[in-house]
């Protein structure tokens, strides 16, 4: 027999319902009361959630570009020497 409430979603649960209409949960994948609130990996309070340890677990952490390379360098120096050989002549 299904419950008021899924334990899985929160939603109410139709009577005599075989499963969940909102996220499919049955008697083989959740019914039981274990099942509520299980691996959700939520913090119990503000005080707990820490941003900077959820950010680096759900993004990873970001790559900084390194600048520009040194040809790049090199190669606009060398564009305004010749920009300026030429006009200087």
């Amino acid at each position: 027999m299904a419950p008021e409430t899924c334990p899985n979603c929160g939603e109410d649960v139709p009577p005599n319902a075989k499963a969940c209409p909102e996220c499919g949960a049955d008697e083989s994948t959740g019914w039981s009361e274990t099942a509520y609130a299980s691996n959700l990996d939520l913090p119990l309070s503000d005080e707990e959630f820490d941003y900077e340890e959820f950010k680096k677990r759900e993004f990873g952490t970001p790559s900084r570009p390194n600048g520009i390379a040194w040809y790049w360098w090199a190669t606009a120096v060398l564009l305004l020497l010749a920009i300026l050989i030429f006009f200087l002549r």
